[in-house]
C-alpha cells in the first residue's frame, strides 16, 4: 500500500516494524486462507438465499389444504404420527403457529439401521384439523431438508467432522486479516491526507491512470471498511460454532457463567401413570408412556405466556416434567421456556429470555443474525452483500498479488510478499509480548495457531534456501 513512496521497502520495514509485520501477515493469511474463506463466503450466500425456497419446496407439508372450524387434540395427532412412523421416540411436538400451519412430531432415528445421518431426525406434519398425515422428512433441528443441505454444506461441505476444519479455519482467520488490512489502510490514508475518504476508492493512481495497481488497492480497502463489522462478526459467531475454537468459548462462557439457563424438569414426586421403566426419550425406543398429558401441557404453557412458536419436550424418564420453550428468533425475539407437570399441569420451573446473561443474550443474538434470522429479510440482504462483497474482496486480492509478479523472469512466478525483518527490528520486549499474544490466540483458536505456526514454519524453510542459494 505504500508503492507510491521513495523510501526502500526494506527502510520501512525497520523505521515502522509494526506496520511491516502485519502487511507480511495480511498478505501470507490473504494468499493461503482465502481459498477457506472464498468457499465459506459462497457457501454461505447460497445459504442466505434458500429460505424462501426452502419453505416453497416443502409447503405441502407445511400447511394444510383447508383450514377446519376445531383443531383435534394434541394427544390424537401424535398418535397419527405414531401410526405413520412407528418406531423412534418423540424427541419434540411444535403446533402450528398459524391456522394454516400444520403439527410437527419429531422422532429420534437410528443412523446405522435408518440411513439417516446422526444428528438428525425425521418429522412427521400432521394435519390439526383431520389428522391427516401431510408427509414425512429428514431434519436437521428446526430446519427442512432443503436449508438442512446447505447447512451441511456451509459447516462442513458434506464431509462430517473433517469438513469442519475448512471453516474452523476460515473463521479463525477472518477477522486478522480484516483488522491488519484495516491498520494498514488506516496508515496509508493518514500518510497521503486522505484519512477523510477511509471509505471511498480513489478514482485514479498516483499518475492519472484509471487502472493502477493503486486504484485496485484502494478499492479493495474502501470495501473492506463498509464490511469490517459485518465481517468481524461473522468470525466471531462462526468461531462460536466451530469444533475446537466453539469448545474454547464453552468453556470461557462456564467461567464467566453466561451460559443461557435451562429449566429444571425434575419432578418432587413422579407423575402419576408414568412409573415403570421406560426408554430415554432421545434413543430410539417409543416411550410413548412418557406422552400423557400433552394437551395439558401445551394449555398451561400458553396460559403461562408463552407463544408460538414453542417446542414441547417430552420427559426423558419418570418423575420429570414436561419442558415448553419459545424459538422466536426474528427480532424481538422469544426464547422463554417453563418446565410442566403433565398430570396437574403445575408450571414447576421457569427461566425467562429477559433472565439470561448478557453475554448470553448476545451470542443468540448474533448467531441469529449470522443464520439470516434475526432481521427476516433485511437479515438476508445484509448476508447476501456482505457475501458478495467478501468474495469481491478475495477475488481482488489474488489479482493484486498477480499484478505485484516479477514482468522478468520465469513464467511460474507470482507476487512477492513483503520483506522479512520486522520481528527482529521490534525488539526483543515487544517481539517477545507479540509471540506471547500469538500463542495465547493460538491457544484459545487452536487451527489458528497451528496454521500460523506453518506459516512461520513455510516462511523459514524459504529463507533459509534462499540464503544456501546466495
Amino acid at each position: 500500500m505504500d508503492s507510491g513512496s521513495r523510501v526502500h521497502p526494506a527502510t520501512r520495514a525497520h523505521r515502522h516494524p509494526v506496520l511491516a509485520l502485519l502487511r507480511r501477515l495480511h498478505f501470507y493469511a490473504g494468499v493461503f486462507v482465502g481459498p477457506f474463506i472464498l468457499i465459506a463466503a459462497v457457501t454461505g450466500l447460497l445459504y442466505a438465499l434458500i429460505p424462501q425456497i426452502d419453505a416453497a419446496v416443502h409447503r405441502h407439508e407445511l400447511t394444510v389444504d383447508r383450514v377446519g372450524e376445531q383443531r383435534l387434540p394434541l394427544a390424537e395427532q401424535i398418535a397419527a404420527a405414531r401410526a405413520a412412523h412407528p418406531t423412534g421416540a418423540v424427541l419434540s411436538v411444535r403446533p402450528p403457529v398459524t391456522a394454516e400451519e400444520t403439527t410437527q412430531v419429531t422422532f429420534a432415528v437410528d443412523p446405522e439401521t435408518s440411513g439417516v445421518p446422526a444428528d438428525y431426525a425425521r418429522t412427521v406434519f400432521v394435519d390439526p384439523y383431520t389428522g391427516e398425515v401431510r408427509g414425512t422428512l429428514t431434519t436437521y433441528g428446526q430446519w427442512m431438508p432443503v436449508r438442512a443441505w446447505f447447512d451441511e454444506l456451509h459447516r462442513n461441505l458434506h464431509l462430517g467432522a473433517v469438513g469442519r476444519h475448512y471453516s474452523e479455519l476460515a473463521a479463525s482467520w477472518l477477522w486478522v486479516i480484516a483488522l491488519a488490512g484495516l491498520v494498514l489502510w488506516v496508515r496509508h490514508r493518514r500518510r497521503s491526507g486522505g484519512l477523510r475518504r477511509l471509505a471511498l476508492p480513489d478514482r485514479a493512481g498516483p499518475d492519472g491512470s484509471p487502472n493502477s495497481r493503486n486504484r485496485a488497492v484502494s478499492r479493495h480497502a474502501a470495501v473492506g471498511v463498509w464490511l469490517l463489522v459485518a465481517l468481524l462478526g461473522l468470525s466471531a459467531t462462526g468461531i462460536t460454532w466451530s469444533r475446537y475454537g466453539g469448545a474454547s468459548v464453552d468453556r470461557l462462557q462456564q467461567q464467566l457463567n453466561s451460559k443461557a439457563p435451562a429449566v429444571d424438569t425434575s419432578l418432587s414426586t413422579p407423575a402419576t401413570g408414568q412409573h415403570g421403566h421406560a426408554g430415554h426419550h432421545s434413543g430410539t425406543g417409543s416411550g410413548d408412556e412418557l406422552l400423557a398429558g400433552v394437551d395439558t401441557v401445551l394449555r398451561s404453557a400458553q396460559q403461562a405466556g408463552l407463544a408460538g412458536p414453542m417446542w414441547l419436550y417430552p420427559p426423558a424418564e419418570p418423575g420429570e416434567a414436561w419442558q415448553a420453550a419459545e424459538r422466536k428468533r426474528d427480532w424481538p425475539t422469544r426464547n422463554d421456556a417453563v418446565a410442566v407437570d403433565p398430570v396437574s399441569g403445575e408450571i414447576t420451573d421457569r427461566v425467562d429470555f429477559a433472565d439470561w446473561p448478557l453475554l448470553a443474550k448476545l451470542t443468540r443474538w448474533t448467531i441469529d443474525a449470522h443464520m439470516g434470522i434475526l432481521f427476516g429479510v433485511v437479515n438476508q440482504v445484509v448476508l447476501i452483500l456482505t457475501a458478495v462483497g467478501l468474495i469481491y474482496l478475495i477475488v481482488r486480492g489474488y489479482r493484486m498479488w498477480w499484478q505485484r509478479r516479477p514482468v522478468r523472469g520465469t513464467a511460474w512466478a507470482v507476487g512477492r510478499p513483503p520483506l522479512r525483518g520486522a520481528l527482529r527490528a521490534l525488539g526483543p520486549l515487544p517481539a517477545t509480548v507479540l509471540v506471547l499474544t500469538a500463542a495465547l490466540v493460538g491457544w484459545f483458536l487452536p487451527l489458528f495457531g497451528l496454521s500460523l505456526l506453518a506459516f512461520v514454519a513455510v516462511d523459514a524453510a524459504v529463507a533459509w534456501y534462499k540464503r544456501r542459494r546466495t
